[in-house]
């Protein structure tokens, strides 16, 4: 197939390269000259305005926005909506809000373009490791994208499905799903989020209250010296505990073991922010997940030690960099 990618930094640039190595073709357009041109050598085809990437894509058309979620989005499908007809497809790969989905896909529809939200995680790596997909929208349109889905996917890999899976029929071992309508990936893609902040407290926490053990004002008796770098490297080996969060924990400590270089000031992306009002709304608590959002704010006032630690996770698992360390 061939799919027009818009927004090639990161995520969409290691997107393209991946779905040109699974056989696809793509061509690319970005803001930036220097972004379209580095990746020619890996066989995206490079296009200058949106016109000109609209015009390299054959019927139906399928362009895929990988931009900054808010007013970038919104003028991404407000311009390829423009240039596009029936029976094409606009996919929103960034971090949307699903209310802002179900807005949009309500205004392309008026065109008969179909509209579909896909929450994508897997970061950096993703290019090597695949992406989980979390796909919302009409049927026809996700049928249509199967294969480009799959290509994206890491796929089942050795990663056994759960036990009692055996009658399902479904492609969530493959590492993408079909949530819903529109709006139900970004939906699901943003409780991952809120989820994953909580895990990422746990671990920060779990990790300082180690790491002040050694501090003098502990009894000398009970006082302990943690190699942080080790413990958590033997947690990635048969603990309930294990995940990819804490690889990229132990990989960061492994380089830094003090982590030096961050100053414990932590960003929020939308999604926690959405997941918390989203639970309001919906009289569901969510004390873990709002309490990991509330400490992110607080960060920016005073640091402690777990928030060089989430701050070092997000630079491993997403290429973010906080405001550096100063003095």
């Amino acid at each position: 197939m061939k799919i027009g990618m818009v927004g090639l930094g990161r995520m969409g640039g290691n997107m393209a390269r991946r779905l040109i190595r699974g056989g696809h073709q793509v061509a690319g357009y970005a803001q930036s000259k220097e972004n379209v041109d580095a990746l020619a050598p890996h066989g995206v085809e490079g296009a200058y305005s949106l016109a000109e990437l609209v015009k390299k894509l054959p019927s139906p058309r399928i362009v895929w926005l990988m931009v900054p979620s808010g007013e970038a989005t919104e003028q991404s499908v407000r311009d390829v909506g423009a240039l596009l007809s029936a029976g094409d497809v606009v996919i929103d790969g960034g971090n949307s809000f699903f209310k802002d989905d179900v807005r949009r896909g309500k205004e392309l529809a008026k065109k008969g373009i179909l509209y579909v939200d896909v929450g994508t995680s897997g970061g950096v790596w993703g290019i090597e490791r695949g992406y989980c997909l979390m796909i919302g929208g009409d049927p026809r349109a996700i049928e249509m994208l199967t294969p480009i889905f799959r290509t994206l996917a890491p796929g089942r890999g050795d990663v056994a499905p759960s036990p009692g899976r055996e009658k399902r029929r479904s492609s969530a071992e493959e590492g993408f799903l079909h949530c819903g309508p529109v709006g139900a990936g970004h939906f699901v893609k943003m409780i991952h989020n809120g989820i994953e902040y909580g895990i990422m407290q746990a671990y920060a926490e779990g990790l300082d209250v180690m790491r002040s053990a050694s501090k003098p004002e502990v009894p000398a008796d009970q006082r302990f010296d943690f190699d942080l770098a080790d413990v958590t490297e033997l947690w990635r080996r048969g603990s309930v505990v294990g995940s990819w969060l804490l690889d990229l924990t132990a990989m960061a400590l492994a380089e830094s073991p003090n982590l030096e270089e961050y100053s414990g000031f932590v960003q929020d992306s939308g999604e926690g922010r959405w997941t918390v009002q989203t639970a309001i709304e919906e009289a569901v608590p969510a004390e873990v997940l709002t309490a990991a959002l509330y400490t992110r704010f607080r960060s920016r006032q005073e640091h402690t030690f777990a928030e060089k630690v989430i701050s070092a996770m997000r630079k491993q698992f997403g290429g973010h960099v906080e405001p550096p360390k100063k003095g």
